[in-house]
């Protein structure tokens, strides 16, 4: 088309943000924060926020300042109900996250502070407190003479608030991991083993491998209910976990008969009671056999590698290496391909899904 006196044609202007070193772009908000441990655990926490329990953006403020007495403290991530005035009083959820080597029992920055923040918000029902080894959920109760009390959950309850999917999920509700957030729920349920348990970090990977692998079973048990579960009352008291323990061991008997050369007849979980529903409580919402390949073998690499290859030096090819590969090898559907060191089968996988691209095509 000839261009008339006096036009200009411009390019389509494209926006390039450029993060300096030692700065993250917060999931959130899109600012600019610094490259921490604690960052680190609340980013991968907005993104669950965002993907998995379905909150939108706008409902969300990153470090909110709260009114405490005469103190300013601000709240690491609070959340709204949709459409709510953004203030105080109307907080829903607060969530603080912590870097690692922050424990629970810390007078200043443990449960103690996130039950502060929730007192001083009136109608502010749930919080959670996580460093990425722990994790507390809590859902305030005020009775008639203004009291406070705390009981422990599961989890928080997603966007539409429906708790019956907090303490036993369906197959309708269980949800595709995204990103990192697989590791993180990997490398908290592996510490947890490890702190708890009095475990090395190789055996309690193991006793973390048989959980794992009930989960997948209870998952393939189609179309019976889930059996894989723990309810916040269940989690919370003796009795309870002992109910789990039974219930996740029967699902091992399942287990161990399927993969009798992985596992031996008389093979048990050696998890505490206790151990093992929480372990359960932070993975029963997910769904393992849906999750996108790469995401799990990714979690699975990094927790495998962490216990197993350190001490002989022995170390994965990186998954971005492994996607150059693949893709200039190309396999074609009617190859086949042979990877003769194959570790957790890293190569295969990707190769396997170059594949699976071309037949969806």
């Amino acid at each position: 088309m000839p261009i008339s006196k006096g036009e200009v044609t411009m390019p389509s202007e494209q926006k390039i943000i450029v993060i300096p070193d030692g700065k993250i772009c917060d999931y959130i908000d899109g600012k600019f924060r610094n490259d921490t441990p604690e960052e680190y655990v609340r980013q991968t926490i907005e993104k669950r926020l965002v993907n998995e329990h379905k909150y939108l953006p706008e409902q969300i403020r990153i470090e909110y300042t709260l009114q405490v007495g005469s103190n300013k403290p601000r709240a690491d991530i609070v959340i709204w109900e949709k459409g709510a005035d953004q203030t105080q009083g109307t907080i829903k959820l607060i969530i603080e996250c912590k870097k690692e080597t922050v424990d629970a029992r810390n007078a200043k920055d443990g449960i103690a502070q996130l039950k502060s923040y929730m007192s001083v918000c009136p109608n502010c029902e749930w919080g959670m407190w996580t460093n990425s080894v722990q994790k507390y959920v809590f859902r305030k109760a005020v009775d008639a003479a203004g009291n406070i009390t705390f009981m422990e959950y599961n989890d928080i309850p997603s966007a539409d608030g429906n708790l019956d999917e907090v303490n036993r999920p369906s197959r309708t509700s269980l949800k595709n991991a995204y990103d990192d957030n697989l590791l993180f729920v990997f490398k908290t349920c592996h510490n947890h083993i490890y702190v708890n348990d009095g475990m090395q970090k190789q055996p309690a990977f193991f006793e973390l491998l048989k959980v794992i692998f009930c989960k997948i079973e209870d998952e393939r048990n189609i179309p019976n209910p889930l059996e894989f579960y723990t309810t916040s009352e269940e989690r919370s008291n003796p009795d309870g976990q002992l109910t789990v323990q039974k219930r996740i061991g029967k699902i091992f008997q399942r287990v161990k008969k399927r993969h009798g050369k992985i596992f031996d007849a008389n093979d048990e979980i050696k998890l505490s009671p206790r151990s093992l529903a929480y372990i359960v409580s932070e993975l029963q919402r997910y769904s393992l056999l849906n999750t996108k390949i790469d995401i799990k073998g990714k979690a699975y690499e990094e927790i495998v590698g962490a216990n197993l290859r350190g001490d002989r030096g022995e170390f994965f090819t990186p998954r971005n290496v492994m996607k150059m590969v693949v893709e200039m090898i190309n396999p074609r559907i009617d190859e086949r391909v042979l990877d003769s060191s194959c570790g957790t089968g890293g190569f295969l996988v990707m190769a396997m899904t170059h594949v699976i691209d071309q037949l969806e095509q």
